[in-house]
């Protein structure tokens, strides 16, 4: 006899089928195998006891404060720890509880309808200015649409382009100004019916320049306002394109000055929820999510939002990831944005694992190939 020790992260499905267990067995055993740890804030010190007894009797638990039983204060914050297939159980049992377990139940079904995605696309970065953080990502006219043809033959499904620095502290920039610098690119890529080969984004959240890229082939449209303006909603429901929706707090001149959250999960949830309200009251169903990391964000916050990042699947979209050559590794890891090459697809991939399906990338040949090693390795 042996004895083969098996990672966590396999595929729990394919290899009881491989067992050829039967189709019932491997439904229930496979939703044993998928484990959940959901941190619950402020639940009511009844419910916290009634959903405590309740994990206990279908095998999950729950890990309370000491105290809470005899109700030593209102209010606790609680650790859920429960298969799928206990959760599934325990959701429907807490519909008729009282205590707000009737919102927790809801909660927990929307934590196990949402679903990793199976494929990730990439999108690569062009930014027509000279002032974006990283020099590698900053083109002109020609030059631009030479990178944009680079970016189609390494694999990229999505191009991302700007004519307005985002990083901290970037000079503002009129909107006229901002359509000089693209509209040179916008109408190449028109022109050559570029649009054609690959989706096109227009990072932007000016009206003005939107609706120009919108007439010119781009099917994206990129807010780090996070659809602020009702304009730009009117816009994407107007041509249909997917918009996505970023997590700022302050601007870019003003974000990195001591950002706070109660907490940052639960904040940017908060935000998400609020705006995908707003885009779907205009009739904009098609939306991306992206946590905005470096945008009002320490160290710790971008590392929480990536290393949490299921938590978001449960709002029901796909979700962008864009940390490449980011300020946060220079800060693990000293290094100038030429140098974080490494650090950013440790980073990305990261993000991928916990469920995120577009990368938003300086380099696209590199997140392709490390994507599909990720990938490779996930299906043994």
């Amino acid at each position: 006899m042996e004895i083969e020790v098996l990672s966590r992260d396999i595929l729990v499905e394919k290899y009881l089928k491989n067992l050829k267990v039967d189709a019932g067995g491997v439904a229930i055993m496979t939703s044993k195998a998928a484990h959940h740890l959901i941190l619950l804030r402020d639940l009511h010190v009844g419910a916290a006891n009634i959903l405590k007894q309740d994990a206990l009797s279908v095998g999950a638990d729950l890990a309370v404060p000491r105290g809470t039983v005899v109700a030593k204060t209102p209010f606790v914050d609680a650790l859920l720890i429960a298969t799928s297939r206990q959760l599934q159980t325990l959701s429907k049992k807490e519909l008729a509880q009282p205590f707000g377990l009737k919102d927790v139940a809801k909660k927990l079904q929307d934590i196990l309808r949402s679903k990793k995605p199976s494929k990730v696309e990439v999108m690569g970065v062009v930014n027509a200015n000279d002032d974006s953080f990283y020099s590698g990502s900053r083109f002109q006219e020609k030059e631009a649409i030479e990178r944009v043809r680079k970016m189609i033959e390494e694999g990229a499904d999505i191009i991302d382009i700007g004519g307005v620095s985002s990083a901290p502290n970037s000079k503002k920039v009129t909107k006229e100004e901002e359509l000089r610098r693209l509209k040179p690119i916008l109408d190449l890529i028109q022109g050559e019916k570029l649009y054609k080969e690959v989706q096109f984004s227009i990072d932007s959240y000016e009206p003005l320049v939107i609706e120009y890229a919108l007439d010119r082939g781009f099917s994206i449209v990129n807010d780090i306002t996070g659809l602020a303006d009702d304009e730009v909603c009117k816009l994407c429901a107007h041509s249909g394109a997917k918009a996505v929706i970023m997590h700022m707090q302050g601007t870019p001149q003003t974000m990195q000055h001591k950002p706070e959250y109660e907490h940052i999960l639960s904040d940017v949830f908060s935000f998400f929820e609020q705006r995908v309200a707003k885009a779907a009251s205009f009739g904009v169903e098609n939306v991306v999510l992206d946590v905005g990391i470096g945008f009002g964000k320490t160290l710790e916050h971008n590392l929480m939002l990536l290393k949490h990042h299921e938590h978001f699947l449960a709002l029901g979209k796909p979700l962008l990831v864009g940390a490449s050559r980011k300020s946060m590794i220079d800060k693990i890891s000293p290094s100038l944005p030429h140098q974080r090459l490494s650090g950013t697809i440790a980073l990305h991939l990261e993000a991928v694992k916990n469920g995120a399906s577009i990368v938003r990338v300086h380099d696209v040949f590199e997140h392709v190939q490390a994507l599909k090693v990720q990938k490779a390795l996930s299906e043994i």
